[in-house]
């Protein structure tokens, strides 16, 4: 694959994500429910209502090499898996989770989070990592990375409910203060 195939992929995969989790409408595009669409009305809308040439060919192969397999590309439909601003029903049942969960973030917030707890901000939820090194590489998207540990049983024996999406990513409402605890700021 060339450094262009590349580059085309990456910009694929973000419009894909920002269309099926943020702004489906932006491209004339309704998803159901559960968030799924036609995949053929899907390159339709994007060549239509984005000015976007791609194939379902193209797609498919964003879904599959996607590293945080933010798609589900099953029987002709696509969805995101998790990450949603807009409401859908991902048809995901409470699960017990581990003991601890991680999430990463970056300082500039540390002082709001250790006030207010984790919100999903835009979100519909909260998205924590069961691998302390997923959560790492998360919060160094925007910095320096500070790692924070989630008391998730604590959480799930007080009635919080946990849901695992189809990549892994647990998910619940809030994260109230008192289940969270700095674990490390890396360093620079």
């Amino acid at each position: 694959m060339t450094k262009e195939q590349r580059a085309s992929g990456v910009r694929l995969s973000k419009r894909l994500s920002y269309v099926l989790r943020h702004n489906p409408a932006s491209i004339g595009l309704v998803l159901d429910d559960a968030g799924w669409v036609d995949l053929d009305e899907l390159v339709e809308r994007l060549r239509v209502g984005g000015g976007l040439d791609v194939d379902p060919a193209q797609i498919a192969h964003v879904v599959e090499t996607n590293d945080k397999q933010r798609f589900q590309l099953v029987d002709g439909r696509i969805r995101a898996a998790q990450g949603h601003s807009i409401d859908v029903d991902l048809g995901l049942e409470p699960q017990e989770p581990p003991k601890v969960l991680w999430h990463g973030t970056v300082e500039r917030f540390l002082e709001s989070i250790m006030e207010n707890g984790l919100v999903p901000g835009s979100r519909t939820h909260v998205h924590l990592s069961a691998e302390i090194e997923t959560a790492r590489t998360v919060g160094a998207r925007r910095g320096r990375p500070v790692i924070l540990q989630v008391d998730a049983q604590a959480m799930y024996r007080a009635g919080h409910k946990f849901f695992r999406s189809a990549n892994g990513v647990w998910l619940t409402a809030t994260v109230p203060t008192q289940w969270i605890e700095q674990a490390g700021m890396e360093q620079p």
